[in-house]
């Protein structure tokens, strides 16, 4: 299994996002260019240019129309895919941490970092069918959370949003009236930060990753813990397989710890685990940073990481790893 090395990124990449079809991979970095590429070869087709800041989240629509990026220069901004061309910006009095587009598209979910004396919000913004009649204003805000907001995704029928951050507490809430439902129960859940979350191809349950050295599996409507991954180290990005039950973790040192270890090694390895037995299967060694950023092609035959490094790892898997028997 070589891995396909894109070096597009001058900054640690933040995010990765396949489209819906598995043939475009969109990936964010500190350098403020989104950038998108072909998942098959890594070949880049292009970036989207207007970002005056670090890029921590994207999110594209079903029908790859549409990409929208949350950025450190308090904006996040609707594109379109195939022309790079800017549609629409959305301002806020904060940075723009986490986005993402509900089921078929009409609203997305925006959270906001603390700031000065700005507390850190969830936004709930309608998304127009056509970009001249798009509006900024916010259909719903949220606030409660205390620290910043990492993660906000849509649940089951857009019926609610489920959030997670530095508080380490997973949040379900109602995406109508706003109202808080339910809370991770705190003798199981998380210690540190909530880094990453993501949500299994049906919806019914999501992985977490923290800095706490673990990542565990939730179920999405009861919020109980299903699984726990123990690893050796801070987990700043999760994947879950959505054709073998693989889950695989990234992480490594903080950014400010890395001058502590060998750097020569390519130590910052994807662990794969076995998502019922919670055993580690292998991992994929080769970046020379932390990872940041997992993402998992959409037909669950190919991988990609996105490291400190500034590179994005693509790994097309050989036949074998479908038959890991435990």
């Amino acid at each position: 299994m070589r891995p396909i090395l894109m070096k597009g990124h001058e900054r640690p990449l933040t995010f990765l996002k396949y489209n819906r079809d598995g043939d475009l991979l969109f990936s964010c970095a500190k350098d403020h260019n989104p950038t998108v590429w072909f998942a098959d070869n890594g070949e880049r087709l292009g970036t989207y240019r207007g970002h005056n800041g670090a890029v921590w989240c994207c999110d594209v629509s079903r029908d790859s129309a549409r990409l929208i990026t949350g950025s450190a220069d308090q904006t996040a901004k609707l594109w379109n895919v195939q022309t790079g061309q800017q549609l629409f910006t959305f301002n806020f009095d904060s940075p723009a941490r986490a986005v993402d587009f509900s089921v078929g598209d009409k609203l997305a979910v925006i959270t906001t970092d603390p700031f000065m004396d700005v507390t850190s919000a969830i936004h709930v913004k309608r998304i127009a069918s056509e970009p001249e009649d798009q509006v900024g204003e916010s259909a719903l805000i949220l606030k409660g959370p205390q620290g910043r907001i990492n993660r906000a995704v849509w649940g089951p029928l857009n019926r609610t949003i489920i959030s997670a951050g530095e508080d380490a507490v997973i949040r379900i809430w109602d995406s109508e009236t706003g109202k808080l439902l339910k809370e991770n129960d705190p003798e199981v859940g998380h210690k540190k930060t909530i880094t990453s979350l993501a949500k299994s191809v049906d919806g019914s349950h999501f992985l977490t990753g923290s800095l706490d050295k673990s990542a565990k599996l939730w179920d999405t409507r009861t919020l109980t813990l299903i699984k726990t991954y123990v690893t050796e180290r801070p987990v700043n990005a999760v994947a879950m397989s959505p054709l073998c039950d693989h889950v695989v973790l990234g992480g490594g040192q903080d950014a400010s710890m890395v001058t502590t270890t060998d750097h020569r090694s390519g130590k910052f390895e994807a662990k794969f685990y076995d998502k019922i037995l919670q055993e580690e299967i292998g991992g994929v060694k080769g970046h020379f940073g932390p990872i940041n950023a997992l993402a998992f092609n959409p037909d669950g035959k190919s991988f990609s990481s996105g490291g400190e490094d500034g590179y994005v790892r693509l790994h097309h898997f050989d036949s074998d790893y479908f038959n890991i028997k435990i």
